[in-house]
């Protein structure tokens, strides 16, 4: 199954779950990650089906290969969509309308942002090296040099591990509420944790966004959708973002 949302300005978010794919367990069956362990063949299979149920041209689609930085790219139409070619990245943004950016996760915080106005989209990459690092900033600035102001911009996020299920060492909370504040949280058993979501919003309001939805959905919690700190092998989710044209 597929979540999608829209804006009558133009503006497409797409969030996929785990189910309708032909990956066998452990990625059962909508992986759409190219690099945990799954037949090659199959993630290919698995994105024309997600791609076709959205309505978008699987060679329209582009993905990253993610590593945990703030590295941002542009993106165009004349580049492959390939997922053995993806740039090393874990921002990407086009001023190409009808061009999809995609985000994998599976438990992170999938970060989409759209200026319908400009016709600028972009994607981030948000676990916590990377809102450390500050990509969702360093998105916003890429999209601002394309066209885009914050005022316009529609920021949505998909489902991750919230807040409180994310726990961490005290002094890596301590880091994250000292870099990000709002970050810090504390578990639903009384142990430090950092909120990845919260820190996402704060640095987008910070950037001036004010349209901004975070999900609900919790990746650790929620059967349905992948989750690394759950299961450690399996499959990925993917979030897309695109400005009709």
């Amino acid at each position: 199954m597929i979540d999608r949302l829209s804006t009558t300005s133009g503006a497409r978010f797409a969030f996929t779950d785990r189910w309708g794919g032909a990956s066998a367990a452990p990625y059962d069956t909508l992986n759409l990650g190219g690099a945990v362990g799954d037949d090659p063949a199959t993630v290919r299979h698995n994105r024309e089906l997600a791609a076709k149920a959205l309505g978008l041209d699987p060679a329209r689609v582009r993905w990253m290969n993610q590593v945990h930085g703030r590295t941002v790219v542009i993106a165009g139409g004349d580049e492959p969509g390939t997922a053995g070619r993806s740039p090393e990245a874990d921002g990407v943004v086009t001023a190409e309308r009808g061009l999809a950016l995609a985000v994998l996760t599976a438990d992170c915080t999938p970060v989409l942002l759209a200026d319908p106005v400009a016709g600028v989209a972009g994607a981030a990459h948000a676990g916590r090296p990377g809102l450390l690092a500050g990509v969702v900033p360093a998105t916003v600035a890429a999209m601002r040099s394309l066209g885009a102001e914050p005022g316009r911009i529609v920021a949505r996020t998909g489902p991750s591990v919230c807040g409180r299920c994310y726990e961490v060492p005290a002094r890596m909370r301590e880091e994250a509420g000292r870099t990000v504040p709002g970050s810090a949280a504390t578990t639903r058993r009384g142990t430090p944790a950092i909120d990845i979501p919260a820190g996402v919003r704060a640095q987008l309001t910070a950037c001036g966004i004010t349209d901004i939805a975070l999900s609900p959905v919790c990746t650790l919690e929620s059967p349905d959708h992948f989750s690394y700190r759950r299961d450690r092998t399996t499959g990925r989710l993917a979030s897309y973002v695109w400005v009709t044209a």
